[in-house]
């Protein structure tokens, strides 16, 4: 994985980020698919990515909290989470 600073931050990020806007869903948008999400952001986590991007309007109101029990099990703090 390549990563670049971000901005001013000194925070390294992977060029290749995770985007929340479109998961996998069971026909509604509100209904992520979870098993899903967590099995796909893990495994890029695990591929090096370290850029997370959310927000609360995704998926209904639901794509924050999808997001955060994917990232349980010690995988938040492998990543840079952003929200909007």
């Amino acid at each position: 994985m390549k990563y670049r600073t971000l901005g001013k931050t000194g925070v390294r990020v992977s060029v290749l980020g995770f985007g929340a806007m479109r998961l996998p869903h069971r026909g509604r948008e509100s209904e992520v698919d979870e098993p899903a999400t967590a099995e796909m952001l893990r495994w890029a986590v695990d591929q090096g990515v370290n850029y997370v991007d959310t927000a609360y309007v995704y998926h209904a109101g639901h794509g924050e909290g999808v997001v955060g029990r994917a990232l349980s099990g010690g995988y938040r703090e492998k990543v840079h989470l952003a929200t909007k």
